[in-house]
């Protein structure tokens, strides 16, 4: 039986990391590159690395700062944002991502799951989803969240893990950077559909939220606002957790 995880996660606009409320209103946090190291040192099992604005501007692939993110960072990296095309999976990979995250190109394209994944296998294909409650389902958006997909949750669960995702990360527009909380309620929907690991992301704003989380069965947490406000360390998240009796990866990785 594997621990859950306690991921760092690291939103990066042109080298710096930044964060919003509901993907929007976005603040400058310091240093992507620093941070990753600083998170890796402190205990973090792994780090998600994601380049929000390189779909939506159309940008190349900032692999020399993935380069330099590695050169500091000795845990598994997971890196997305930008990516369309084989060429661009293989760039990432070679500089030092261990998984690549895809979002809007696999919802344009789902077949290209499968293709990633056979070329290097499911292991280091994540499938990133963002959505939102609508009504009596929840709604997936691409681009960032800008774009409404003609893509239910559950639909699109059920498809990229046919077509060969080895995890996903589900990140809950309504919840993002409240710090209320996960949404608890969608990220259970979605692991009644699946049988991969599920990285939940969205609204952790203290340990009771993690703790909740965890109790509660999901696999891994992804953790932002809280580290780069400098409230919480890794270390302290972890000891916290293990003082309540809730089991987390240990020693720091």
């Amino acid at each position: 039986m594997y621990l859950p995880r306690i991921i760092a996660c690291l939103d990066v606009r042109r080298g710096r990391v930044v964060k919003g409320v509901n993907f929007r209103g976005l603040k400058e946090l310091g240093d992507a590159v620093d941070l990753a190291g600083a998170y890796a040192r402190d205990g973090a099992d792994e780090l998600v690395w994601l380049d929000i604005v390189a779909t939506i501007d159309d940008r190349e692939l900032a692999v020399d700062l993935i380069q330099k993110a590695r050169a500091r960072v000795d845990i598994p990296m997971t890196v997305g944002g930008g990516i369309r095309t084989l060429a661009d999976v293989k760039a990432l990979l070679e500089a030092g991502a261990d998984k690549v995250s895809i979002n809007s190109q696999a919802l344009a394209q789902p077949t290209f799951i499968a293709e990633v994944a056979r070329r290097w296998g499911s292991q280091c294909v994540v499938v990133a989803i963002d959505a939102k409650r609508e009504g009596d389902h929840w709604q997936v958006y691409s681009h960032g969240g800008r774009k409404r997909t003609r893509w239910g949750l559950v639909d699109w669960l059920v498809r990229a893990q046919a077509e060969g995702c080895g995890e996903f990360l589900l990140t809950s527009m309504d919840a993002d950077g409240t710090r209320h909380g996960y949404d608890l309620a969608m990220l259970n929907e979605a692991r009644r559909f699946i049988a991969r690991p599920l990285i939940a992301s969205g609204g952790a704003g203290t340990i009771d939220d993690l703790e909740q989380a965890l109790r509660d069965g999901q696999d891994a947490l992804l953790v932002a606002s809280m580290l780069h406000q400098k409230e919480f360390t890794v270390a302290g998240i972890k000891a916290e957790l293990r003082s309540r009796g809730v089991s987390v990866r240990w020693p720091l990785s």
